[in-house]
């Protein structure tokens, strides 16, 4: 298996957070692409490999991979494997606030679900924000 996608199966971790299986999977991958972990053209771990190592049903690492793609996130190639998309695609204005807006509450649930005072977690992604725009 390729070092590379070895190295990303070796950081993916389940926890007794309640928090359903395929969303933990789903937001480490993203987390990993946000990264760098994972960059745009690189090949995804297998779902199968995926499953395998985390020791969990395929059609469950299914479902994160499916929703990655939804998002834009991959692309799936029937054939060929996934592999992080390219680019970001391109939204309009209210489509994109509808999606900011979906995905803040989606983490102010996480952040809830994890006791985690939403206002300190504002600050701490104002913060990381900021840090990647200085970062090359």
């Amino acid at each position: 298996m390729h070092t590379h996608r070895q190295n990303v199966l070796d950081m993916l971790k389940l926890g007794e957070s309640g928090v359903p299986i395929y969303v933990q999977l789903r937001e480490q991958l993203l987390h990993a692409i946000g990264d760098g972990a994972l960059r745009p053209g690189d090949q995804m771990p297998t779902m199968r490999q995926v499953a395998v190592a985390l020791k969990v049903d395929l059609n469950t690492v299914r479902h994160a991979y499916d929703e990655l793609e939804r998002a834009g996130a991959i692309r799936l190639e029937r054939g060929r494997g996934s592999f992080v998309a390219d680019a970001p695609p391109k939204v309009d204005p209210p489509a994109k606030e509808a999606r900011t807006d979906h995905l803040a509450r989606r983490i102010l649930a996480l952040a809830a679900g994890h006791g985690v005072d939403p206002l300190a977690l504002a600050e701490r992604l104002t913060a990381l924000a900021q840090s990647k725009e200085t970062t090359p």
